[in-house]
């Protein structure tokens, strides 16, 4: 049995040194007009440089670029897609976040890349994989308006889902191990899981020998996880912290998929206990039939300051040893 130590997908922007504040610093010099856009890829590149160091001195064993370059899981990949205009901030679910709303008057097309040359870029730099991440069609037409020639959310969802496919088709042809895809509206919408798995079957399509993993967080897992096992995904990636009944039900019906387990709060600097944590991940894991699985944040880590950031990452790591030590 494999398992690997997982960052989630993304990692804080914002650090306590001068250099881990150069990206905000460079964006707002830019704003100004004293910047260009040149200097803030630049400063992009400096930030996911050190996102990617942290990951590997924690002891994870797949990486992410840390989403540094993202403004938020939404309008950073449809601002790149045609059909769309970029609207107002809107609160990204319950978080103290924002994401800039798009609005959908035609229908999308992927005319460049998405994420592609950014995993490219972060797997020359990096000792360990590194694995993509895109906010799935689902979630994107959830959270975006439509007018115009769009009729409806089912048609503004696959139109998206058209789109991803093309970069998932890229992301694999560029050799990328492991391409995630989160869903978290899913959790809040379960009963238009049909056009969500229709959206995953273009995807999987797609994805040649890539692993394709499907994360679902910020809502509780457990009502739909049998459904979920269904899915034409090759693992789940799951948050436990809104699932207090999953891990009983993981140990009683198993899984035939790798699982992704967020037992570590992505989103809570407190530390859970490791001896808990490792019993806890030992019991479902004799019921999981896959070779490999990872143990990763219940979403992404970019919610916490930047050290709480890494010490989630060093007790990933910590957890993940103890519990092979103890099996060999």
């Amino acid at each position: 049995m494999e398992l690997l130590a997982a960052n989630h997908s993304s990692y804080p922007r914002i650090g306590a040194s001068a250099s881990e504040q150069a990206l905000r610093r460079t964006i707002a010099q830019r704003d100004r007009g004293e910047k260009t856009d040149t200097d803030v890829r630049a400063a992009e590149d400096e930030l996911a440089l050190l996102a990617l160091q942290d990951q590997e001195r924690a002891g994870a064993d797949v990486v992410t670029d840390g989403l540094v370059r993202w403004g938020d899981p939404i309008s950073h990949l449809t601002a790149k897609l045609e059909g769309t205009r970029i609207d107002g901030l809107h609160r990204y679910f319950d978080t103290n976040f924002y994401y800039r709303r798009p609005v959908v008057d035609r229908k999308v097309r992927r005319l460049r890349p998405l994420v592609v040359e950014d995993i490219q870029w972060a797997a020359r730099r990096s000792t360990r994989p590194v694995k993509a991440v895109l906010t799935g069609p689902f979630t994107l037409a959830h959270l975006s308006l439509y007018e115009g020639e769009v009729t409806g959310l089912e048609p503004l969802t696959r139109s998206y889902a058209e789109a991803l496919s093309a970069e998932v088709a890229a992301l694999a042809a560029a050799g990328v191990r492991v391409i995630q895809i989160d869903e978290p509206a899913l959790l809040r919408h379960m009963a238009q899981l049909p056009l969500a798995q229709e959206c995953l079957n273009l995807l999987a399509a797609s994805k040649a020998n890539s692993e394709l993993a499907l994360a679902l967080y910020f809502g509780d897992v457990s009502a739909g996880y049998a459904r979920f096992q269904e899915l034409p995904v090759d693992s789940l990636i799951l948050d436990f912290t809104y699932s207090p009944g999953l891990p009983r039900l993981i140990e009683a019906e198993g899984s035939s998929k790798s699982l992704g387990f967020g037992l570590l709060d992505g989103r809570n600097t407190r530390l859970e206990d490791k001896s808990a944590v490792t019993r806890q991940l030992e019991r479902m894991l004799a019921r999981v039939s896959t070779r490999r699985n990872y143990l990763t944040t219940s979403c992404g880590i970019e919610y916490l300051p930047r050290d709480r950031a890494q010490a989630k990452l060093r007790h990933l790591t910590a957890i993940k040893e103890s519990l092979l030590g103890a099996r060999s």
